[in-house]
């Protein structure tokens, strides 16, 4: 479970007022000093995460943010932090100080959760400092709390049963491509070896895709590009569904026989992560693109560029070859992304591997609101290539892009 990536976690984001014991209840929760505690208030400066096992529920991230009422001279900027954690929050804590008198972030809180459709648990901390009076006054103004002490181990533990339901009642996981291609289905991935390769190992699409045809009884080939051609033959031709990396998409176009389908990892992940028909929808933008046009690029994770740079150098390169067109481009990376996108022509974003689908789907829904198309680096290649009707014939035939 430990090895478990965060992009596979679901995200439980813990909220509420300074001081209101926010890090003391994370810290009781995970029975470790997850989180700085002090009685100074902001002591949490920066949203703090936590990966971990929560028995019997499985591998979640909890992210212990800043005070909503940060009133010190970086408060703001912290404010904003924690807000920005809403972005991949699949299910929020909102922790009342029952000590005090009110709670004036509360109900702004919960409209934001409604905003981006997170499911919540109000959570009344330190009963045990308050009397039973108390308790009956808060009891009216929280009727569906749980009211808890972090420093009493068997309210935490039953606050851990009903966090533990909330988060069963959460949609699973959906499948890659196992919900697609039934049972002994025949899969040829595409993995080139170039200086983008991580040396030693596979990228995390990859290993997700082939445990998602383990998991599903799927036979998963891996091949170079260099060997596709004999592996084809090998198999006499008989493979249902071919997936390359995006940079060799021309390629393996060429080498793939047209009665087999063929797609890419990013455009599998465009559907697994966000929305395909989104994606494929914003592609249209393309033709209204004009000189000096605004193009965000954002990619889920930062790494080092090199000449080969799929998101930084080979996309820009090739978009203005196709377009005949000189564009004016931006680039974004992890979880730094716009919550005003409305300056942009056009957001080109990656497969989203290190990314959580909360995190994808509010980046649409952010686009959405402000009509700035979207759509996805495997789309934007086979675009250029010419072939994104047949990259995305595999999805439409089963209704994914309609």
């Amino acid at each position: 479970m430990n090895t478990t990536p965060s992009a596979n976690r679901l995200h439980i984001g813990i909220y509420g007022q300074t001081n209101a014991g926010k890090s003391s209840l994370l810290n009781a929760i995970t029975e470790q000093e997850t989180s700085l505690v002090s009685e100074i208030r902001g002591t949490t400066t920066d949203p703090v995460s936590k990966v971990m096992e929560l028995i019997p529920f499985g591998p979640v991230v909890f992210i212990d943010t800043a005070g909503l009422n940060d009133n010190s001279i970086l408060g703001e900027k912290r404010m904003e932090k924690s807000k920005k954690i809403l972005h991949r929050t699949d299910i929020a804590i909102y922790v009342v100080d029952g000590t005090e008198n009110s709670d004036n972030e509360y109900e702004k809180t919960v409209e934001d959760f409604k905003k981006f459709k997170i499911p919540h648990i109000t959570v009344v901390n330190k009963t045990d400092m308050i009397t039973e009076e108390k308790i009956g006054e808060l009891k009216s103004t929280y009727p569906d709390a749980s009211f808890l002490s972090a420093h009493d181990r068997k309210s935490i533990l039953f606050f851990k049963d009903r966090l533990i339901d909330s988060l069963k009642e959460s949609e699973k996981d959906p499948a890659i491509i196992g919900d697609i291609l039934p049972y002994n289905s025949k899969v040829i991935m595409v993995v080139p070896i170039d200086s983008e390769a991580p040396k030693g190992r596979i990228i995390l699409p990859q290993v997700q895709l082939i445990r998602d045809c383990l998991d599903h009884g799927i036979k998963s080939y891996v091949v170079r590009d260099t060997e596709l051609e004999d592996s084809l033959k090998d198999m006499n031709y008989d493979v249902d569904l071919v997936i390359t990396d995006s940079q060799a998409f021309k390629e393996v176009s060429k080498i793939v026989p047209y009665n087999i389908m063929l797609t890419s990892f990013s455009i599998v992940f465009a559907r697994h992560k966000g929305d395909l028909k989104s994606f494929t929808k914003g592609i249209h933008a393309m033709e209204s693109l004009r000189e000096n046009s605004k193009i965000l690029i954002s990619e889920s994770c930062s790494h080092n560029t090199s000449h080969e740079d799929i998101g930084r150098v080979k996309i820009p390169k090739l978009l203005e070859k196709k377009l005949g067109l000189k564009l004016d481009f931006t680039f974004s990376a992890g979880h730094d992304f716009a919550d005003d996108v409305s300056d942009y022509d056009l957001i080109i974003h990656c497969g989203s591997c290190m990314l959580n689908k909360k995190t994808m789907m509010t980046r649409i829904h952010i686009c959405d609101e402000a009509k700035v198309p979207i759509t996805n680096y495997g789309i934007v290649l086979a675009y250029i290539n010419g072939i994104l009707d047949r990259s995305i014939e595999i999805f439409t035939d089963n209704g994914f892009t309609r």
